[in-house]
Parts: C-alpha cells; sequence; structure tokens
C-alpha cells in the first residue's frame, strides 16, 4: 500500500502558515479576514469570476480561523455569523461607554 506523500497549507492560530498532512475543513480569505465552508455558495461565485483564489487560506477547524482573527461568513454560516456581530455591536458599545466616561 502506497501512502501519499502531498501536504497541505494551513493557517494557524497565530495566523502563521504551516504544513500539514490533513487538509483544511475550514476555507478563508486573507483580504478580508473572513472563513466559512468549503463549499460556500458566495465563495464558489468568487471564485468562478476568476477572483478570491489568491488570497483563499485554509484552517484545520473553526476555533483555529478564530483564534487568527478571522470572523464568519454570513452567506454559509448565518448563526456564527449573527453572533460575532452581536458580539462586536456589544464590544463596540463598552468602547463607546468606556470613552464618554
Amino acid at each position: 500500500m502506497r501512502t501519499s506523500n502531498k501536504t497541505f497549507t494551513l493557517v494557524g492560530p497565530n495566523g502563521k502558515t504551516y504544513s500539514s498532512l490533513l487538509p483544511g475543513s475550514i476555507g478563508g480569505h486573507r483580504g478580508s479576514k473572513l472563513y466559512g465552508r468549503l463549499d460556500c455558495r458566495a465563495a464558489q461565485q468568487a471564485i468562478a469570476r476568476g477572483g478570491y483564489v489568491k488570497y483563499r487560506v485554509f484552517f484545520a477547524d473553526q476555533t483555529t480561523a478564530i483564534a487568527a482573527g478571522y470572523r464568519p461568513c454570513a452567506v454559509c454560516m448565518p448563526q456564527e455569523y449573527a453572533i460575532w456581530k452581536e458580539s462586536q455591536a456589544a464590544h463596540l458599545s463598552g468602547a463607546r461607554k468606556e470613552t464618554t466616561l
């Protein structure tokens, strides 16, 4: 039985790339710092138009993508995006209160 020597380039929690024997389970876009499912409709449409691929990155999982500073895609991960957006609004609201004190 022959094993494959193929490696995949993933982004770690520190935002730096590394080689992995396993492919990523989450895709992302380096420029917009968002992540989503590999079958994301929005990402597939961008790839079909000829864009996106140059800045595409892959993560082992959602936890790693979040640790690297990426946010969920609103198209393919609407629940995760809603949670993220709510946390951002709460964070901004708290920051505004601190500056007015």
